[in-house]
């Protein structure tokens, strides 16, 4: 470690001494710039890595010359680019194994590097089997081996009758359980009730884990579509034509996550202690309720997504199902109070995330001037056989994985945000803030010393246009194709080996990501 790095302030050639252990320069990789976040600070830095531990060993507020460092030591000067902690991205839909034609860990997981995405955790439905069993989460464990270019993480799943499983998945690494209030649109994870729910808290009070809701819940309204998320029945009198957005919008109103996020601030009180947390809010309606609760010692958090900051409903083009998930992408009066309550002082949106749910084009049956389409025939009993375009027989979720680093900031600079602090917002949302809320934080989601090597060189002036060749995931069907973005992510560190590069691809032909396996110490 330089000497300087531990309270001096003249530089002098490094030793390599740490913890009395001699480092060999090639053990070493040095990153370098004049911009880099560490410490909620824009600063200078260098950021030495071992590459034999993965850690970084010191983190140096100026540019230490490569003179300082024997010859031989890999050091690249990035300025003016700037060094952020790699992204974690706490929410990723990866469907393997079972739905590997959707999405699979080796696709998912370059599509994250390629954004300076270094941690993704993986939802626990739409790969068969879900991960609500200790053998279920083995069989996910298996298929991941050998295919992960990033560190990847699991959460388990909550479902009617699985409470014996709970504390075996914990002990077994996943990073938190997920539950749906409402149908979840795949037969083999299916809603929990309210009784559920409360065994659950009994169940998980004492366990160093978070319990996490996709939360929306059916009110007794008549324009409800019903309790199907993902592929949904129209309603009986729909508002409209079912393939204009407004239609679908209509039939999934912001009191379906209001009523949800009520049942589980009524439910708290089972597990005082117990961290709950709400998955991809987009109802700025149920904000209030949250810093209620939050003002009462409830302990509860809430994340929202990339397509709820930079997408609204009013551009949203008739059959374009890219854009449907739920809960719904909402107007952009809806988008600005979001906006404005992850910039509030204690918001109770605490992380951004990208939520990635791909599935096949043909799930999503796109009209044929609509990108990424493909030609589909479903017959109807008037013997019809065009339902492309029909927001409710296509499939909710957005793909984005890789694309939110560069969607966020192109959404700063369209609000005219100050870029010096827009780039300590997004390490505080995307890194900082994901990493705690996975137990991670004394390794992940910061430039600090012993933590991850873990970097994303960013760009922040350049621009590129979504096409194909950018959407690393395994179907190039996203919203976001064609849109030109701002910011672009020129190399991703996963514990010190460069794993993607923007001018020269992937550096290795095997994938080096791990799994994160280590059970939960800390809540």
């Amino acid at each position: 470690m330089a000497p300087y790095a531990t309270g001096t302030t003249t530089p002098h050639t490094i030793d390599h001494i740490t913890n009395g252990v001699e480092i060999k320069a090639p053990e070493l990789t040095v990153l370098v710039s004049s911009r880099a976040v560490v410490d909620n600070t824009l600063t200078p830095a260098t950021i030495v890595i071992s590459t034999t531990t993965g850690k970084i060993t010191s983190v140096t507020r100026s540019i230490v010359p490569e003179s300082s460092f024997p010859h031989g030591t890999p050091y690249v000067d990035h300025s003016p680019a700037v060094l952020l902690p790699g992204l974690v991205d706490a929410h990723v839909h990866l469907n393997e194994p079972g739905r590997t034609e959707w999405e699979g860990f080796w696709t998912g997981t370059r599509a994250a590097a390629f954004g300076g995405v270094t941690t993704v955790v993986d939802m626990p439905l739409n790969a068969i089997p879900p991960t609500t069993t200790v053998a279920g989460l083995k069989e996910k464990i298996e298929a991941a081996q050998g295919k992960c270019w990033v560190d990847v993480g699991f959460y388990g799943g909550i479902i009617p009758g699985n409470v014996g499983e709970l504390k075996g998945l914990v002990e077994g690494g996943v990073r938190g359980f997920k539950g749906f209030m409402i149908d979840s649109g795949v037969e083999e994870f299916p809603a929990v009730s309210s009784q559920d729910i409360a065994l659950v808290f009994e169940e998980l009070k004492d366990s160093p884990t978070t319990v996490m809701f996709h939360a929306e819940m059916i009110p007794p309204i008549s324009a409800s579509v019903g309790d199907d998320v993902q592929v949904s029945l129209p309603p009986l009198e729909p508002s409209g034509p079912l393939d204009l957005y407004q239609t679908f919008l209509d039939s999934r109103p912001s009191s379906f996550e209001y009523y949800a996020i009520l049942e589980i601030i009524a439910l708290s009180e089972i597990a005082p202690d117990l961290p709950l947390h709400v998955v991809h809010l987009s109802a700025v309606e149920a904000i209030d309720m949250l810093r209620e609760a939050r003002s009462r010692g409830v302990q509860i958090t809430a994340e929202t997504c990339y397509h709820y900051l930079s997408l609204a409903a009013e551009n949203i083009q008739k059959g374009d199902t890219r854009h449907k998930c739920c809960p719904p992408i909402r107007s952009q009066s809806n988008q600005d109070g979001l906006w404005d309550e992850l910039h509030a002082d204690d918001s109770v949106l605490k992380t951004i995330v990208s939520d990635h749910s791909p599935c096949t084009p043909k799930l999503k049956l796109l009209p044929s001037h609509v990108p990424g389409s493909i030609a589909i025939s479903k017959a109807t009993c008037n013997g019809s056989t065009d339902n492309t375009g029909d927001f409710f027989s296509a499939w909710g979720g957005i793909s984005s994985v890789g694309l939110g680093l560069s969607v966020l900031w192109t959404e700063t600079a369209r609000r005219q945000l100050r870029p010096n602090a827009a780039l300590l917002n997004v390490v505080r949302w995307c890194c900082v803030n994901t990493a705690l809320q996975i137990g991670l934080e004394d390794s992940k989601g910061a430039l600090k010393e012993g933590f991850d090597g873990d970097v994303a060189v960013f760009d922040p002036d350049e621009e590129w246009e979504v096409g194909e060749s950018t959407m690393l995931f395994r179907n190039k069907c996203s919203p976001y194709q064609g849109k030109t973005l701002k910011g672009v992510v020129k190399e991703t560190w996963v514990r010190g080996v460069k794993v993607h590069a923007r001018e020269g691809g992937f550096d290795r032909k095997v994938p080096t990501g791990r799994l994160l396996l280590e059970p939960r110490t800390k809540r």
